[in-house]
């Protein structure tokens, strides 16, 4: 069933990862699985059995040719160090060579407790197994680069968070699961070698058109390319109003893919400062806050190549923060990006971040919700006869009428045809996303009920985002006062 194994990450040094088999499960029982991505990584759906892909996705059964691991490293979570992380409960199966020719990591999240596990169960509840599967297959469709849910299967166990709640195990699919806290693991224990052993795979791997840069030009065009992803990356979180929830270093991919949806959540009523994870008290990790988060981890990433960058340490740390300082700009332009396109603006001018932010404001004033009032600009970019609607959404309006105004004012001067923008426009505003309250509602009828209905509906409503379905219009509004969810929880 599985496609042939392409082992590159267990062929590097044995102080990378500590070899691991799953530790099997009770009563494994296939709850999800995802077809298209499963063909688009080569697997044989003509051969596909569901009780037998139960046995190869909860690690009952180790695939052929894999040479299952946990990987080491470190990371910053919530702004402290520490030296030692590493997969607690996933084990790295292998990477397989997709349809396209990438190379695609396939993992097992909470198939057991390794060495790495600080004290942990190494498994994972089904709720979090679900939003994580929810949530990363939504962003994909949204066109946001994101580690992807290929399968999810119940253990017929009990994992205790708090209380006692049906076990899971998630397959990951990731361009890699390479860190910052990778770079951060080798860096803490002066191992500059495998710092550099490090780099080069990753050069290798996601950048392999700086592997004709020799010397320490190579490892600082790596710093320029991964904060490039990083800050696309974060700008389209932004432009979705999507919140990650804790953006630590061991959460930063250097392939620029979003990992790790513990505490995540996509705002409704626009506030810049909003928080949805449970832990993170400080707000450290709010919306308004993560560009910088990413500039800071980009640092941290930095620092871990000071050694390679220049054998003077001064000389070092004066070019890898000379390439730090040009994040700020790097991201706006990113942003803008995304936002004129939000906005129908195809030309630059040099009031647009302006319109952008005066349209925040107004939303803030207003206590509107940030997925409709995009997308019903969408209609009115077409007509002003949809304003009305537009302005419903405002508790305060006046912000909003005024900024209609310079909206159009600045329309005009595009060459689109109103209808063609309104097109353009609905290709990147979501009408559908996993609202909080859907996705608690689908976790807890699966998690109490066994019923997997509401996920399967929500699944299928949010990975089509962009285009109007008809007799699920419902999926569209708001929590209501009482369905709302204003906490999410981490699944460790």
């Amino acid at each position: 069933m599985f496609p042939p194994f392409t082992l590159r990450y267990s062929r590097l040094p044995e102080r990378f990862f500590a070899p691991f088999d799953p530790v099997p499960v009770t009563s494994p029982r296939l709850v999800a699985f995802n077809r298209p991505l499963a063909r688009e990584l080569g697997f044989d759906l003509e051969a596909f059995d569901g009780e037998e892909a139960a046995v190869w996705f909860s690690g009952n059964v180790v695939p052929p040719g894999a040479e299952p691991l946990a990987q080491a490293y470190a990371g910053h979570q919530f702004g402290g160090f520490v030296p030692r992380l590493g997969d607690g409960r996933a084990v790295l199966l292998g990477e397989v060579t997709d349809r396209e020719g990438r190379l695609r990591d396939i993992q097992l999240k909470g198939a057991g407790c390794t060495p790495f596990s600080r004290g942990g169960d190494g498994r994972a509840p089904l709720g979090p197994v679900l939003r994580e599967y929810l949530v990363s297959e939504a962003m994909h469709a949204m066109g946001i680069p994101t580690t992807r849910a290929l399968a999810a299967v119940t253990t017929g166990e009990r994992v205790v968070r708090g209380i006692p709640e049906p076990g899971a195990i998630l397959t990951r699919v990731a361009a890699s699961h390479i860190r910052v806290g990778t770079f951060q693991y080798f860096a803490a224990r002066g191992d500059t070698d495998a710092v550099r052993e490090l780099a080069d795979h990753v050069v290798s791997r996601h950048y392999p058109e700086l592997g004709k840069l020799s010397g320490n030009e190579r490892y600082l065009a790596l710093i320029q390319a991964i904060q490039a992803r990083q800050a696309a990356l974060v700008a389209r979180w932004m432009g979705v109003g999507f919140i990650h929830g804790v953006m630590n270093t061991d959460n930063t991919t250097v392939s620029g893919e979003t990992i790790d949806y513990g505490p995540c959540a996509f705002m409704e009523t626009y506030d810049p400062g909003t928080v949805f994870s449970s832990i993170d008290e400080g707000g450290r990790y709010a919306y308004s806050n993560q560009p910088w988060i990413a500039q800071w981890n980009l640092a941290r990433l930095a620092e871990t190549l000071l050694p390679l960058i220049d054998s003077d340490p001064e000389r070092a740390v004066e070019r890898a923060t000379e390439l730090i300082q040009a994040y700020p700009a790097q991201y706006e332009t990113e942003w803008l990006a995304v936002m004129r396109a939000k906005l129908g603006l195809t030309l630059e001018d040099g009031g647009d971040q302006r319109l952008v932010e005066s349209l925040q404001e107004a939303m803030h004033q207003g206590h509107a919700d940030f997925t409709l009032t995009f997308r019903q600009l969408c209609e009115c970019a077409h007509s002003s006869a949809g304003d009305a609607a537009l302005i419903e959404l405002f508790e305060h309006p006046e912000g909003i009428e005024a900024w209609l105004a310079r909206w159009r004012e600045r329309l005009s001067r595009e060459p689109a045809t109103p209808a063609e923008r309104a097109r353009q426009m609905r290709r990147v505003n979501p009408l559908y996303i996993p609202r909080n309250h859907r996705v608690q509602q689908a976790l807890t009828a699966a998690m109490d009920e066994d019923d997997f209905t509401p996920f399967e509906a929500l699944l299928a409503v949010v990975t089509r985002p962009f285009e109007e379905q008809p007799g699920r219009e419902a999926y569209t509004l708001p929590a209501s006062p009482r369905e709302r969810v204003f906490r999410t929880f981490c699944g460790t």
